[in-house]
């Protein structure tokens, strides 16, 4: 069985583009035999560092494979810290096969998922949270995802923490001192409650983070909004509009919706998922009923929702579904001189399906909400459950620290260990193997 350190000790090689038919792929190689592998490969000694040569390459029974543009990267000076090939090649499926033949026959071993950032991991070239905003720039599908990505996979998480783990520091030199020098002169008495204000200032650092942490992760995996009203008050034709294509089927049988119809789309650079649900109302239709609780369950899990209230028979019973930031649509406007319009205090808005009134502002106003609530902000944050949790880890561990303070400053001392530990986690200081499997197994094979 191979233990971490073989593993790390073997050259690896993987299609770093997609796979399929293509005018160029390419192909990467990482580890100690990297170097090697090239000049056995194009029958010449190595080229100058990061500077493309080309060079026809041929097998181990020299039959010419390709001509291909080669890269050298010598370490540490590589994505992954260690020496690192790059071929350029025809994106033809027999050429990928024939090079990766050749590879195989020199020792080489194909990278597991994720293995090549795994590796700059490991060397110190990036920390934990830019490797996962590598992932995320990789799987990036809005241009607010790239943003986000960008800024953590360039330090901005790392920025932060660090910050953190300063004022940890600060905090826990001050409890020692106290601790490991009480009788001293010149150690000023109650030194250990000196570290009380800045363990105040950092617990609301936290908290602000961890309240903000929402707008990260709904960046990161999208948004949800959910399309409510009674049966027949027009959310499929709602739901339609908004996709610009007829997404539910509209009749005018009401209970037509019985499962809940998805759109995905994007509004303010953010992905979001639009939902058509079942109408609101007591049935004893089992498939109905299963249907109205399912919509219910999607509102209540929703960012965002939509209450529908038809003009022209109003049941007004899906307002008291709604929070604070909800719209209220008050739908088939055409239908009606706008006297009977319900002042609430939500935004709302008149519209016809019919017509397209009032989709204008509505879609205007969704935009604006989605800005002002999940927008980025000019700071890297906590995108993922992973980081939020090791943020609360470390709030509780400093809150207990400031408690301890003036009762035991031997506690507090632990508790600030706690606290640098939650810190090592969230960098991937720490020894958290399973952490590190889950992370670098999002990848795809060849980054």
């Amino acid at each position: 069985m191979k233990t971490r350190e073989t593993i790390f000790a073997d050259t690896i090689f993987a299609l770093a583009t997609a796979q399929g038919r293509a005018g160029v792929a390419v192909m990467r190689i990482s580890g100690p035999k990297a170097g090697e592998v090239l000049c056995k490969l194009s029958g010449r000694k190595l080229p100058p560092p990061r500077m493309a040569r080309l060079r026809v390459l041929q097998d181990t029974n020299k039959d010419r494979i390709d001509e291909a543009l080669v890269l050298w990267f010598p370490a540490p000076a590589s994505f992954t810290g260690e020496d690192v090939v790059e071929f350029h090649i025809h994106g033809s499926v027999a050429v990928i096969e024939a090079v990766s033949t050749a590879l195989y026959d020199l020792g080489l071993r194909q990278a597991d998922a994720g293995e090549f950032t795994r590796r700059a991991f490991e060397n110190g070239k990036l920390d934990l949270t830019e490797a996962e905003g590598l992932a995320d720039l990789i799987d990036a599908q809005s241009d607010g995802q790239r943003r986000q990505a960008l800024r953590q996979m360039r330090g901005g998480l790392r920025d932060i923490y660090e910050g953190w783990r300063t004022q940890i520091l600060d905090a826990f030199a001050l409890v020692e001192g106290e601790i490991d020098f009480p009788d001293e002169g010149d150690v000023p008495d109650a030194l250990a409650q000196k570290a009380g204000p800045g363990l105040k200032a950092l617990a609301k650092e936290l908290k602000g983070q961890i309240a903000d942490s929402k707008r990260g992760e709904r960046v990161r995996s999208g948004l949800d909004i959910a399309i409510i009203g009674a049966p027949n008050a027009g959310k499929s034709s709602i739901l339609n509009r908004l996709a610009r294509r007829d997404a539910a089927i509209v009749t005018p049988e009401a209970g037509t919706t019985r499962d809940i119809v998805e759109v995905h789309t994007h509004i303010a650079g953010l992905p979001v998922c639009i939902s058509d649900t079942a109408g609101l109302r007591e049935t004893d239709n089992v498939v109905e009923a299963e249907g109205v609780r399912r919509a219910k369950r999607r509102a209540r899990d929703a960012d965002l929702r939509l209450g529908v209230i038809d003009l022209s028979n109003k049941n007004n019973e899906v307002l008291t579904t709604l929070t604070a930031g909800d719209f209220v649509l008050y739908n088939k406007a055409d239908l009606s001189n706008g006297s009977d319009l319900e002042n609430v205090s939500r935004e709302t808005f008149a519209i016809s399906t019919v017509s397209g009134e009032g989709f204008d502002e509505l879609e205007s106003a969704l935009e604006r909400e989605i800005i002002s609530r999940f927008s980025l902000t000019e700071q890297a944050g906590l995108t993922r459950t992973r980081h939020v949790d090791c943020v609360r880890s470390a709030l509780k561990a400093v809150e207990n620290a400031n408690k301890n303070l003036s009762i035991a400053p031997e506690l507090a001392g632990a508790d600030l260990r706690h606290a640098l530990g939650a810190i090592k986690e969230l960098a991937g200081e720490s020894d958290i193997e399973a952490v590190l499997d889950r992370v670098f197994s999002q990848f795809c094979i060849g980054k």
